[in-house]
């Protein structure tokens, strides 16, 4: 069998993501909380249906533009739900201590 390049798929949304954190919520307060855009941008691709793509141009030449806007709309929904539940529920500083009452023996 000849040499297979799988990691040269990637899901599409996953850029979209990414680019819409940036532009969103890149000089937010939320980006100086460590972690929480990186939590943002998973619980917002959870919210999306995965599109694996070889090329990133192969979605711009094959996706009707009506498609590719209905996916940029659902991208924005999906970061701002997604922002707004990691605003809400913060992160607990996390310790290498166990919770009182967890104490092994």
């Amino acid at each position: 069998m000849r040499y297979v390049d799988f990691d040269s798929a990637e899901n599409y949304y996953y850029r979209l993501v990414v680019q819409q954190i940036i532009s969103e919520l890149g000089n937010s307060a939320l980006a100086d909380v460590p972690g929480a855009l990186e939590d943002v941008a998973c619980l917002a691709l959870n919210q999306l249906p995965p599109r694996y793509v070889r090329h990133s141009i192969d979605t711009v030449f094959y996706v009707p533009v009506e498609q590719q806007q209905e996916m940029i709309r659902a991208v924005k929904l999906a970061v701002e739900r997604a922002a707004k539940y990691v605003q809400e529920h913060p992160r607990l500083p996390v310790t290498c201590e166990l919770p009182e009452g967890m104490l092994p023996g």
